[in-house]
């Protein structure tokens, strides 16, 4: 078997080896499904611009995706297909102009819409898409007032206190409900067809809920200093510079699509013209990121470039690769180009810590986040001893993200208000906060023990290691909050444990790794459905796959002494299925909101299949 593992080893990394750019970065794509491929659709039409090769370019991808009973999922085994995909598809379908209604996949789509709930059972998302494109009607008040921006850091819920995601979307989506903004061409389509009930409210804002949520908020403006119309003028002011100051070099709005997108309506809202410098500027940079997958072009959410040439730099170092060859120098130097330097919304909650952070995107220079910030360091360490700087930066900047529960969250600190929580918006707890998760206190944990040789006697492993206990589940297994689901929290919170010397024997350690051993397939691997992400449990799929069991064999090859014949039977799962070429390959291992997208990153075929091996290999 040692021969048939070197082998599979060899040839991964000979395989990312031959995809990594010039620059010493590698620039696997990022999906996450069509809803992007048709939001750029609807803004070029909106905008009118006809660039028509690339809107039928979008077109064609869209179609491909389109399942034989007229919807569109967001994953393989979402039961019949999703509500809100389907209702976007068609709607940027008809706006694209290449398809009518009459044609049988419209038709097809029509049918799906109606049979489950029509255009008024969507997500708020593609509602808030509607009304700014006059296919519905803003509420008379939406969930918070504008004047929300202007509350003070002290009082009980402010501006700063939802996530960074939130507010990068939320603060164009005031703007445009403020103003009750919408904009129509000659080439809209009609929509009308999509309603069940013509006069049904879309917007579901009379729940006790919400209700009491606003009240609340309301309450809070009566203590706001100054005559009501200076305020909301000085709030949309507040609100428009907050958006042009996060702008990043590209032009978009912190390096997401959506934001942007939402960005560009809400300066129109403002009184600026389609062909203004900006909004122009903002479109380029959504048309920058576009990709190329199986054929079809894919605008991106956002590029994954500095987290995928970590990761990878990492595996293959992992693997054996030399740290001073020309393939890891020349990473090591794409990574050290990234790392942050400016200051961002993180510095609101960490005010006496300078940058030293990494992002996601190579657009990201002002947004790093815990999780890019571990892996640039686990791809730079040998660099580190020839360089200290960016080391020193880089480890002070995370551990002072350190939350006061002990955990770490994903960008910024101690964002984890439960009262957030109240509003009424789907995904609402993993958009608006950004609270503490065992994947990233486990990953950083791992980092700490494996890679600074922290321990157990320090303060902020003791904090780390105390949450991480506090929040397994009763089965044994975590929640991952970046990944598909259960196993990856399991994965990242077991080799985090393992990595800062908690005991192989410890209660936690057993419960969890009897908890993998209960979910294994019959045919040695793993699999897990996105299911699990919006039923809160876990949801094992039809079939296993490469990166599943990779995560399973890397946390039971830290937690166990010896190999076990489960081991035994992944490790043949993943040398027998290195040819696999089914659904499970493309199958979402990621997630960014439940039950609204997933991702699917091609690279993570390469590098956990990669790391499992290599690990295996280098305890047994």
């Amino acid at each position: 078997m040692k021969q048939r593992i070197e082998a599979e080893i060899n040839r991964l990394a000979e395989l990312i080896l031959k995809r990594q750019n010039f620059d010493g970065a590698w620039d696997f794509p990022f999906e996450t499904g069509i809803a992007t491929d048709c939001y750029m659709i609807i803004l070029l039409r909106t905008l009118e611009i006809h660039d028509e090769q690339f809107i039928q370019s979008l077109v064609d991808r869209i179609l491909s995706k389109q399942e034989k009973n007229g919807a569109w999922k967001l994953f393989y085994d979402e039961e019949k297909g999703n509500l809100s995909t389907t209702v976007e598809a068609y709607y940027a379908l008809l706006y694209s102009g290449f398809i009518d209604q009459n044609n049988t996949n419209m038709r097809l789509a029509r049918k799906f819409i109606i049979n489950y709930g029509g255009i008024g059972k969507v997500n708020m998302f593609t509602k808030v898409m509607l009304a700014l494109t006059d296919q519905i009607k803003w509420p008379k008040s939406f969930y918070l007032p504008i004047e929300f921006i202007l509350f003070p850091t002290t009082f009980p819920v402010n501006f700063f206190d939802f996530s960074v995601y939130a507010r990068a979307n939320l603060t164009p989506i005031l703007i445009a409900a403020d103003r009750k903004f919408s904009i129509k061409t000659k080439h809209t389509p009609d929509l009308s067809d999509l309603y069940v009930h013509r006069n049904e409210d879309l917007w579901d804002l009379d729940s006790s809920e919400w209700r009491s949520f606003f009240s609340f908020i309301y309450d809070g403006m009566k203590q706001l200093v100054g005559i009501p119309f200076e305020l909301h003028r000085l709030a949309l002011h507040r609100t428009e510079q907050y958006m042009l100051n996060r702008i990043e070099q590209d032009g978009t709005f912190y390096s997401y699509f959506s934001s942007t997108f939402l960005m560009i309506f809400a300066l129109m809202a403002l009184g600026y013209s389609k062909k203004y410098p900006v909004i122009v500027r903002a479109v380029q940079g959504l048309k920058s990121i576009k990709t190329t997958i199986d054929g079809h072009t894919h605008i991106q959410y956002t590029t994954a470039t500095v987290w995928n040439t970590a990761l990878l730099s990492y595996s293959l170092q992992e693997a054996g690769v030399p740290s001073a060859s020309a393939a890891i120098q020349r990473a090591n130097q794409y990574l050290l180009s990234r790392q942050h330097y400016l200051y961002g919304d993180w510095a609101v909650h960490n005010p006496y810590q300078i940058p030293g952070g990494w992002g996601f995107s190579n657009i990201n220079t002002m947004n790093p986040d815990i999780d890019d910030t571990t892996a640039a360091l686990r791809a730079l360490r040998k660099e580190a001893l020839n360089n200290r700087s960016f080391w020193d930066r880089g480890m002070k900047w995370l551990l002072s993200m350190q939350n006061d529960d002990g955990g770490w969250g994903s960008f910024e600190k101690n964002v984890n208000k439960s009262l957030l929580s109240w509003l009424p918006i789907e995904g609402g707890e993993k958009m608006l906060l950004d609270p503490s998760t065992p994947d990233l206190t486990g990953r950083t944990l791992e980092f700490l023990g494996n890679f600074t040789r922290s321990s157990y006697n320090q303060t902020f492993i003791k904090q780390g290691v105390k949450w991480l206990l506090k929040n397994q589940r009763s089965d044994g297994s975590w929640y991952g909050r970046w990944g598909i689901c259960y196993i990856y929290g399991s994965w990242c919170a077991l080799t985090g444990l393992i990595a800062v010397k908690v005991r192989r024997d410890h209660p936690a350690v057993r419960k969890a790794v009897k908890w993998l051993y209960s979910i294994q397939n019959d045919d040695g691997g793993w699999g897990e459905s996105c299911k699990s992400d919006i039923q809160k449990k876990f949801i094992p799929l039809p079939a296993s796959t490469r990166v599943h069991t990779a995560w399973a064999l890397d946390a039971l090859a830290a937690a166990e002494e010896t190999v076990t014949p489960q081991m035994n039977q992944a490790v043949n799962y993943l040398l027998n299925s290195k040819d696999e070429n089914s659904w499970t390959i493309t199958y979402p291992k990621g997630q960014g909101l439940p039950g609204g997208f997933y991702i699917h990153y091609p690279s993570y075929e390469y590098i956990f299949p990669l790391l499992a091996l290599a690990h295996f290999v280098k305890k047994w």
